[in-house]
């Protein structure tokens, strides 16, 4: 008589209990994933992000099979999901014109795929490696890092962002980014599960990362230091567009006249910077505003730096192409400035449609020949040329991104984000995307300015702290000053290398560990 793996080991364990019911497990799996966005900006509850994935780890139970472990990662990453990214059916609902209960399906859908990695992750850990806190750890991290890339990438949630303010933890963040960050937090989660379960051992490496973070907290190491030249006086314009008019033709002037008025009176500042797209038009079509503003900005001695979509005129062979190129895109104009840096990151379905080549060959799909998506900028562009500095740029989503941002900062002095979030409404999307920025400012050790469309506007120093905040959903200036900055932090100099080393090297030894753990032997009793 052949006896199945579970059936073995019930009979060498014939008192350990059964465990919940997976209909109750599936349930609080999916509870816990859904707590999680309470962790992050706005909330600000940052233990829930040690209670959110010690919650997934204390019922991936080592008896069950790869099934069930899969269900449960997948119910874990559903909530997580389609409750933390909720503020996408704003845009799909209110500004995409979709039915309510189509968009309800649409986030419903996402929450389901993106869920996909939190279940892989406990299928792996289950059935691959040895369970314990640091093979989780670093399936964890795994998993973060391949939402930067993997189908063009979906860089949100991430554990570290909960601790951006949290300088007992976040100090480890311009040494090896945001995934160190969440590598400890995750590895300090489930290492209590641990202590609970009265395997102490387990918590040795998680004091020994927070001794470390928390000293380099204390010693507060400064990787860049001031350039020694006068900050900047900046002013960041705010115009507070509604998105349903932002674009309409008839609604363009009206725009211009907005930002134009704004920004009156502070021509005599060093850096006038406008939001993303603040001019909604080609710049080919806007050349006469163009020259008005930038006559102003040289009268006054005042760099002037704007969002605006860039027609690629140049490079149009109406012969073979059907259009320009065009890139959504940021220029510095006026006095003591030169550049422009082309978005990278473009959002998919927003500003490109994946696989657009293929519709070619559907004639009959209606509409196909008037889809048209921005281009890409390339990885290698020059900073922008700013007041005798070095300004490094990122549009809206790209942010997001640890690595682009990274090189995007390398041999700069200061940063800028532009972007327009009014498509999430009141929802905590933008404050997300906020919270995001504190992290890249501290990662890469620069100030950071932030003009948006509808907020958040601020001013962020090296060291991730808000110092000037503009109101949400006002029509405003958010006035104040940044500081250049010069050197590398470990992180700019090396990136994830170093993390995803560790985590590699992590899992291949968790992997053959438990390859070379010694199976029980059958007594003669049990054949």
């Amino acid at each position: 008589m052949r006896l199945s793996t579970v059936d073995l080991q019930k009979r060498l364990n014939p008192d350990k209990p059964k465990g919940l019911p997976i209909a109750l497990t599936v349930l609080i799996a999916l509870l816990a994933g859904a707590v999680f966005i309470f962790a992050l900006a706005p909330y600000g509850i940052w233990p829930l992000a040690l209670v959110s994935p010690a919650i997934l780890y204390a019922l991936l139970m080592p008896d069950m099979s790869g099934k069930r472990a899969f269900l449960i990662g997948q119910a874990y990453g559903t909530g997580l999901w389609c409750v933390g990214a909720f503020w996408l059916y704003t845009s799909i609902h209110i500004y995409g014109d979709t039915p309510a209960w189509l968009a309800l399906i649409m986030i419903a859908l996402m929450g389901l795929g993106m869920g996909l990695f939190h279940g892989f992750l406990a299928l792996v850990f289950n059935r691959m490696v040895g369970r314990q806190p640091l093979s989780f750890a670093a399936l964890w991290i795994l998993q973060e890092w391949l939402k930067t890339w993997l189908f063009t990438g979906f860089p949100w949630l991430f554990v570290g962002y909960a601790f951006t303010e949290q300088y007992w933890l976040s100090s480890l963040a311009p040494v090896a980014g945001v995934f160190a960050v969440s590598f400890v937090a995750v590895l300090l989660a489930a290492s209590l599960v641990e202590l609970l379960r009265r395997r102490g051992g387990y918590m040795i490496p998680s004091i020994a990362l927070l001794v470390i973070s928390s000293a380099l907290w204390l010693i507060n190491p400064q990787w860049t230091k001031p350039k020694g030249t006068p900050d900047l006086s900046v002013s960041l314009i705010q115009g507070n567009i509604p998105q349903d008019l932002k674009w309409l033709t008839e609604y363009q002037i009206e725009t211009l006249k907005i930002y134009a008025t704004l920004t009156s009176t502070e021509w005599d500042r060093d850096i006038v910077l406008w939001p993303e797209s603040s001019i909604p038009m080609f710049q080919d079509e806007a050349i006469g505003f163009i020259s008005e503003m930038v006559k102003m900005a040289k009268e006054t001695d005042t760099t002037w730096v704007t969002g605006i979509p860039y027609r690629d005129l140049e490079n149009f062979d109406p012969k073979t192409d059907k259009y320009p190129p065009f890139y959504n895109s940021v220029v510095a104009l006026g006095s003591d400035a030169e550049g422009m840096y082309k978005k990278q990151r473009l959002v998919p379905f927003g500003e490109y449609i994946p696989f657009e080549g293929m519709l070619d060959i559907l004639p009959n799909l209606a509409g196909s020949q008037e889809i048209m998506s921005y281009s890409r900028g390339s990885d290698n562009q020059s900073p922008l040329r700013v007041r005798g500095h070095n300004l490094g740029s990122a549009v809206c989503y790209e942010v997001a991104y640890p690595d682009t941002t990274r090189k995007n900062a390398i041999g700069t002095d200061f940063l800028l984000t532009i972007s327009n979030d009014a498509w999430f409404g009141t929802s905590a999307g933008p404050l997300q995307h906020l919270q995001m920025v504190q992290m890249r400012a501290l990662e890469n050790g620069r100030w950071f300015m932030r003009a948006t469309n509808t907020g958040v506007t601020a001013i962020i120093d090296h060291k991730g702290r808000i110092v000037e905040r503009a109101p949400q959903f006002e029509r405003t200036v958010l006035r104040g000053d940044v500081q250049a900055r010069v050197g590398n932090t470990p992180f700019m100099s090396f990136g994830n290398y170093p993390i995803l080393f560790i985590i590699t090297l992590l899992l291949v030894l968790s992997y053959f560990g438990k390859r070379g753990m010694p199976q029980p032997r059958l007594g003669k009793s049990l054949k």
